[in-house]
């Protein structure tokens, strides 16, 4: 009796498998034109801060559609675009690294408790609506409660890669470093403004500019870690 019931196993296997498939559907294609990034995480240069810090900029996150969903000012959620401009970097975010719990025991992520104990989604853009509803009762704070904020916690409801520990430092490090720019204006309009003002500085004041915008950096850099690591504001629904 025993063989035969290796088989109907491996069936029953199979049938998770291509429902866990089936909700996965394939995304559409990134269209820079209309602004549609399925599944994204975008940014943005913001107007002054990223010309002194290049760094520092905006993060929204679109739903599996392309729609760009971006807390950008107290209990505001816009939809359809970035409310500072235009997406200038964008990284796409794998879906089979999400954890889409129906029930405690449909846990994918190995902190199941936890996971429940923050919050679940059972799918992508349920994870963005009740970030959404979340954040449509906060005030917007570009050094507390922001944008990358926002995408956080999207992340954690999903457990994305296996962790709950999704923050303004390691969301913008995410997109940094393993996002892709959208064209070579982007590159520009993201860079020349910092690249002018430092060769600006340089010649009027010399190498005390570059010095004290260094120390500018490391500034707003200790600041955002010491709330992303300390307070966890973003963590607090």
């Amino acid at each position: 009796m025993l063989p035969r019931r290796f088989p109907q196993m491996n069936v029953e296997m199979d049938n998770a498998a291509r429902v866990i498939q089936h909700d996965l559907w394939p995304l559409n294609e990134i269209d820079p034109s209309t602004q549609k990034f399925p599944c994204c995480l975008v940014w943005t240069p913001l107007p002054v801060v990223s010309w002194l810090a290049p760094f520092v900029g905006h993060v929204a996150i679109c739903r599996e559609d392309g729609t760009i969903v971006d807390f950008s000012g107290d209990n505001m959620i816009h939809v359809g675009q970035l409310f500072y401009g235009a997406v200038a970097r964008y990284y796409q975010v794998d879906r089979q690294q999400c954890c889409f719990a129906r029930n405690f025991g449909g846990h994918t992520c190995h902190q199941g408790y936890l996971h429940a104990e923050f919050g679940t989604a059972i799918s992508w853009d349920d994870s963005v609506q009740l970030s959404r509803r979340t954040f449509e009762h906060r005030n917007y704070n570009i050094f507390s409660c922001n944008g990358h904020s926002f995408t956080a916690n999207c992340l954690n409801r999903l457990s994305y890669g296996g962790s709950l520990h999704w923050n303004m430092i390691n969301v913008g490090a995410l997109i940094m470093f393993k996002g892709q720019w959208v064209n070579g204006w982007s590159i520009l309009r993201s860079l020349l403004p910092f690249i002018g003002m430092l060769c600006f500085g340089y010649f009027m004041i010399g190498w005390a500019f570059p010095i004290s915008l260094f120390s500018f950096f490391l500034l707003i850099f200790g600041w955002y870690v010491l709330i992303s690591y300390c307070c966890k504001i973003e963590d607090d629904d």
